[in-house]
């Protein structure tokens, strides 16, 4: 049975093949002489062969002309930059021309003016030097007799000093004199009373009536002992002071003036300390009153900085507001709360502006200037950082000058300030305003 179908489907195969011979032989018929259809084959080839080499060399002729066309048009451009440029440097050598011309008419009329100066400075040194010589020896008289003043006036002082001393030694000595003769008189007084009264009789009777010589009386060691012993109780009472009650007087008259002097000091520290207790009670509440601004802002500007997370201000190391210190806590999404030293640099850099621009808020000034503060910033932290930039901007008045070379800043800018050099040696400010670029754009 295989076999008789593979013999039947051979015979179906040749029949096939009989009637593809049968196509083919009737299309060979129809196409008539194979050699005159392969030599205009061949001849159409070589047509399209040196269509080909003809283009292909034109469109080289072409490229290169348009090339050359190109350059020339760009060496046009730049010579029509360089005739401008030097049409500038015209009018600015006119204009320089000008003021120098005229600067040189000015500087002529000065040196005009300066050379009549010498001969006048001249005659006005020789009278300037003879009123300085003449004033010069009136000023050495001057000294002279200053010098001769001050002496006399130092001897007179001295000389009134030793006489008011002199005279205040005589007077206390007078009173001295004084108070030994009264003394003296009273004790001999005394002493006449008392032998009156004890003896009845006068001292020169008694001496009569003793009958004793002068000369034989006691030595004179022990009268003058006994005398110096007298002498020293007597001084031990002390000198008399003649000018006690004056000295008492201005005594109690300075006494007053510094007690005066020590109230009114006293109400001004009463005073100063009231002051300093208000301006610390103010100060606390003035600074509780930001802190509290200071540290919301702070968080919610860390919460739209790090995309979530958490962000305070604590006050440590004081109970006392003004003498607190300052601590910044922070959580970044997906970190432990820690301080802002353990953070890495980008963060802390974020965490950085958005305290700054906290303040900002609590505070805003017309101008921030930003220098390179974008360094340390990957390109999603940059992102997030204009973002806060246009969050800034459109709730403040502040504008905002960044200083950066980072392309995503630059690109998310409303104006581009840049220096460029066309010339060696010549700088040149140009601007970019992006928004009127946007608007021009659209």
């Amino acid at each position: 049975e295989s076999f008789e179908l593979t013999v039947k489907r051979h015979d179906e195969e040749a029949v096939e093949a009989h009637k593809q011979l049968q196509s083919a032989t009737k299309a060979i018929e129809e196409l008539g002489d194979l050699g005159r259809a392969r030599h205009e084959s061949e001849d159409i080839k070589n047509t399209v062969e040196a269509s080909r080499t003809t283009m292909m060399t034109k469109r080289s002729v072409c490229d290169e002309l348009r090339h050359e066309g190109e350059a020339r048009l760009k060496r046009m451009s730049e010579i029509d930059k360089e005739m401008n440029i030097w049409r500038h440097r015209l009018q600015t050598a006119e204009q320089r021309s000008a003021e120098l011309l005229q600067r040189q008419s000015e500087t002529e009329e000065n040196l005009q003016e300066a050379n009549l100066k010498p001969a006048e400075i001249s005659q006005n040194k020789i009278m300037i030097g003879s009123s300085i010589e003449t004033a010069q020896a009136r000023l050495n008289e001057a000294r002279d007799a200053l010098s001769l003043g001050e002496t006399n006036l130092r001897e007179c002082v001295q000389r009134e000093r030793d006489v008011e001393r002199a005279a205040s030694e005589a007077r206390e000595q007078r009173a001295v004199s004084k108070a030994k003769s009264d003394a003296a008189h009273d004790q001999k007084a005394k002493a006449a009373n008392r032998i009156e009264e004890d003896l009845g009789q006068t001292p020169q009777l008694l001496l009569t009536k003793l009958d004793r010589d002068v000369d034989k009386m006691p030595p004179a060691g022990e009268v003058e002992a006994e005398v110096g012993s007298l002498k020293r109780q007597r001084e031990a009472l002390g000198a008399v002071n003649l000018r006690a009650e004056e000295d008492a007087k201005e005594v109690e008259t300075d006494y007053m003036s510094l007690a005066t002097e020590k109230a009114d000091l006293e109400d001004a520290v009463k005073a100063l300390r009231n002051g300093i207790s208000n301006l610390n009670q103010e100060g606390r509440e003035r600074l509780l009153t930001a802190f509290e601004q200071v540290n919301s802002n702070f968080g919610m500007l860390f919460k739209h900085l790090f995309g979530g997370g958490e962000a305070d201000l604590v006050m440590v190391e004081s109970d006392d507001p003004l003498e607190a210190g300052l601590e910044i806590m922070c959580q970044p999404p997906g970190k432990k709360l820690s301080t802002m030293s353990l953070l890495s640099g980008g963060e802390q850099t974020l965490t950085a502006l958005a305290l700054i621009f906290a303040v900002f808020l609590a505070n805003p000034a017309p101008i921030c200037v930003l220098d390179e503060v974008d360094a340390p910033l990957d390109d999603a932290n940059v992102t997030r950082f204009c973002e806060m930039l246009d969050e800034m901007c459109r709730r403040t008045d502040t504008r905002f000058l960044i200083i950066t070379h980072h392309a995503i800043t630059m690109a998310r800018m409303d104006r581009l300030f840049g220096v460029t050099m066309q010339e060696q040696g010549v700088s040149q400010l140009v601007s970019v305003d992006l928004k009127r670029a946007e608007t021009l754009v659209a």
